[in-house]
C-alpha cells in the first residue's frame, strides 16, 4: 500500500472519521457544483465506505448542510489582538483577520454563497441567516461598538449590509482574481470606517 493512501485507511476514531469526510466534502464541493459530486466521489476521496457518509451525515443533502455551516460560520476573532487605536485602526484589523478566514476556505467559501448549491433550500437559507446574524454581532464586538445603544439593531443591520460586499469583493478576489487581496483589503476597510465613523452617526439623526 502506497504511503499516500494508507493514511485514508487508517484505523480512526469516529469523529477523526467524521472530519475526514467533511474535509473532502468540503474540498469537492469547492471544484465542482452540488449536483456534479456524488456521495461515491465523496466517499472515494475519503477511502471510506460510502455508507459511513449516510452513517454520520444522513444523506449527500445532510453533508452538504454540513459543508455549508461549516464555511460561513465565522470564528470570533481573538480580542486580546485587537489594537487599542482608533476605530479606523481595529477595523482595518477585524478585516485582515476575516480576510484570513476567506482565504483558508477558499473557492468553497463562494460555492456555497452562491447559486451552486442546492437551489431554494429553506435550511441553507436558514444557516446563512444565523450565520450572517452572527458574523455582524461578533463584528461589531470586536470593533468595540458592541454597547451602542438604543440603535444596536440599525448598527448590525448595517453590517449584515457590509457583509453583502465582503461575499461580492471575496468572488473578485477567489473566483475571478479580479482583484488582489491586498485591493479587497483595502476597499473593505475604507467602507466599513465610512460605515461605522460616519454613515451611522448620520443614520441615528434621521
Amino acid at each position: 500500500m502506497s504511503t499516500e493512501t494508507e493514511p485514508r485507511w487508517r484505523r480512526l476514531e469516529p469523529d477523526q472519521r467524521r472530519e475526514q469526510i467533511l474535509d473532502c466534502a468540503i474540498r469537492l464541493f469547492g471544484e465542482r457544483p452540488y449536483a456534479e459530486v456524488s456521495t461515491t466521489d465523496i466517499a472515494r476521496e475519503a477511502g471510506v465506505a460510502r455508507g459511513l457518509i449516510n452513517h454520520y451525515f444522513g444523506s449527500k443533502r445532510g453533508l452538504y448542510l454540513e459543508v455549508v455551516r461549516r464555511m460561513v460560520t465565522v470564528p470570533v476573532a481573538d480580542r486580546s489582538a485587537v489594537p487599542d487605536g482608533s476605530l479606523a485602526e481595529r477595523v482595518e484589523f477585524s478585516v485582515d483577520w476575516l480576510l484570513d478566514v476567506i482565504s483558508a476556505r477558499g473557492k468553497t467559501w463562494v460555492a456555497v454563497l452562491g447559486t451552486e448549491g442546492v437551489g431554494n433550500d429553506p435550511e441553507v437559507e436558514r444557516i446563512l441567516a444565523e450565520a450572517d446574524e452572527m458574523a455582524a454581532e461578533n463584528l461589531v464586538r470586536t470593533v468595540g461598538m458592541r454597547d451602542v445603544e438604543p440603535a444596536g439593531a440599525e448598527l448590525r443591520a448595517i453590517v449584515r449590509a457590509f457583509g453583502g460586499m465582503v461575499k461580492a469583493a471575496g468572488r473578485e478576489w477567489i473566483t475571478h482574481g479580479t482583484l488582489t487581496r491586498e485591493q479587497v483589503q483595502l476597499v473593505l476597510t475604507e467602507q466599513l470606517t465610512a460605515l461605522l465613523g460616519e454613515t451611522f452617526p448620520h443614520l441615528q439623526r434621521l
